[in-house]
């Protein structure tokens, strides 16, 4: 079966019209002009805020005026991940799709279900000339992925809707009414290089395979962080080698859980063997450590040409000490709320190159003060060996409001459509909504849901084609249920 086959037919087409627009964040120039000229095409009022947003809007179907505005939000950009052995340029081409039995997946890179599945739903309501449903404002917001500045930046004027569903949530059988709020933490140093003496070789020692994945919604599960793996790696041989430090690349996008991780490191040549036994038995005991959940994981060993310099070796410690020092993953359960993660951090990437050392992490909680408090273990671990920290893109999160009258509508609407009830609660990830909401004075009653997708933020990204066609299928119900306007 193929793309074009799948139901609903005109939601996959506009996803695939997406997914073949180059939009990663902060460099949605491309999409910002394909949406632009989407809704120019519909005859509808669309425009662009000062940011970089665009608003399109829909008059209310014919009996459907007296009730309340909705507001469709979902964003723009996706994130841009590959596999190391994937040839793939993002900048100028489309996402590859394919589908596998109730699966849509991409070809080694991440598919931009995430967020765009909501984004072609938005098209294909905006789109459909048969459809019954109030007067609809779709939001669609830039850079949510690398720091929520369409968020930030929306301007409130363009809207007068009182109701926001928010298509951003993972699973299909959740209602989402709250999330976490974030906090990136940036750390630099800079250390002297020396030359490297006789007798000494060079290898590559390579750490991949790892399954990565979203850093909210999937720090909980346990998965290995290719940063934190290669640094105990490195930590445990300079006990045994008198190994030194050339260059170190791991990660990449700062709410990725890093999969790879690749280190040029220099040994006496007559440790070659010994050092080779040495990964071959750190390997197996990563094996037996990782065997249930990272299936895929490998560290590889190979020689390439001796560099000039490398890292002055009392600093080499310094940073395998902070890097082992710095708290990674889960750091709070919620006391209140059941299963849900309330504080996290993902060392996301480390980078030794030519003089410099950069790391870069995000730390997320439902609760500020306890974001405060891992944050802050994480910018002291670097401090403490005179790193230059900068902390910044803060943003709220959103409390849930159990008492919200779209919560009472979706839910009475979910059981009637299909016959159990969803889960409700909070998530770990980073929404939208707490920020959009403060930026109406009169308040919006907010709620997240979507189709079920995972493996976002990863190559292993996959969205269920059966539950995009209930999640449609839900949203156009919500829409005819939508309540009429207070006043009339």
């Amino acid at each position: 079966m193929e793309l074009k086959d799948l139901a609903p037919q005109q939601l996959w087409k506009h996803f695939a019209a997406l997914n073949a627009v180059p939009r990663a964040s902060k460099k949605e120039e491309q999409v910002i002009g394909f949406v632009m000229d989407f809704g120019k095409s519909l005859g509808l009022e669309t425009k662009k805020d000062a940011i970089g947003n665009v608003v399109i809007k829909k008059p209310a179907t014919p009996g459907m005026e007296n009730r309340q505005t909705v507001i469709l939000q979902s964003h723009l950009d996706m994130v841009h991940q590959k596999n190391g052995d994937t040839v793939f340029d993002f900048n100028t081409q489309g996402i590859e799709m394919y589908v596998d039995g109730d699966w849509v997946k991409a070809k080694g890179t991440t598919l931009g279900a995430d967020n765009g599945i909501g984004v072609a739903a938005i098209m294909t309501i905006l789109s459909d000339k048969t459809l019954q449903h109030p007067a609809i404002e779709a939001m669609f917001t830039i850079d949510e992925e690398t720091g929520m500045t369409g968020a930030k930046e929306l301007d409130p004027a363009n809207f007068s809707g009182t109701i926001l569903l928010n298509l951003d949530t993972e699973e299909e059988d959740e209602l989402t009414i709250g999330c976490a709020g974030g906090l990136d933490t940036n750390t630099s140093g800079q250390y002297t290089e020396v030359p490297v003496g006789d007798g000494f070789v060079s290898f590559e020692l390579k750490l991949s395979g790892l399954m990565g994945g979203h850093s909210g919604m999937d720090i909980h599960k346990g998965r290995g962080n290719a940063n934190k793996l290669m640094n105990r790696c490195l930590y445990k041989a300079v006990q045994s080698f008198d190994i030194q430090l050339a260059s170190l690349d791991g990660g990449s996008l700062r709410n990725a859980i890093p999969r790879e991780s690749v280190a040029q490191v220099i040994i006496p040549e007559k440790d070659q063997a010994a050092f080779a036994a040495f990964v071959k038995t750190f390997m197996a005991t990563l094996e037996e450590e990782y065997k249930t959940i990272e299936p895929g994981l490998k560290l590889e060993l190979r020689a390439v040409a001796t560099p000039a310099k490398v890292m002055e070796a009392g600093y080499f410690i310094k940073i395998l000490r902070a890097i082992y020092a710095a708290p990674n993953g889960v750091f709070r359960m919620s006391p209140d709320i059941d299963d849900l993660v309330e504080a996290s951090t993902n060392l996301a990437k480390v980078i030794v190159k030519e003089g410099v050392f950069v790391t870069q992490s995000l730390q997320r909680s439902s609760v500020e003060s306890t974001k405060e408090d891992v944050a802050n273990g994480v910018k002291a671990a670097f401090e403490n060996i005179g790193c230059e920290v900068v902390q910044g893109g803060d943003y709220p999160g959103w409390k849930p409001d159990a008492d919200s009258a779209v919560l009472r509508l979706l839910l009475d609407l979910y059981k009637d459509h299909f016959k159990h009830t969803p889960k409700v609660g909070a998530c770990h990830a980073g929404l939208e909504c707490g920020i959009l909401g403060a930026h109406f004075a009169g308040g919006l009653d907010m709620i997240s849901f979507g189709p079920t997708i995972h493996g976002a933020h990863s190559p292993d990204e996959r969205v269920q084609i059966s539950s995009v066609g209930r999640f449609y299928d839900y949203l156009l119900h919500i829409l005819r249920e939508i309540p009429v306007k207070a006043n009339a």
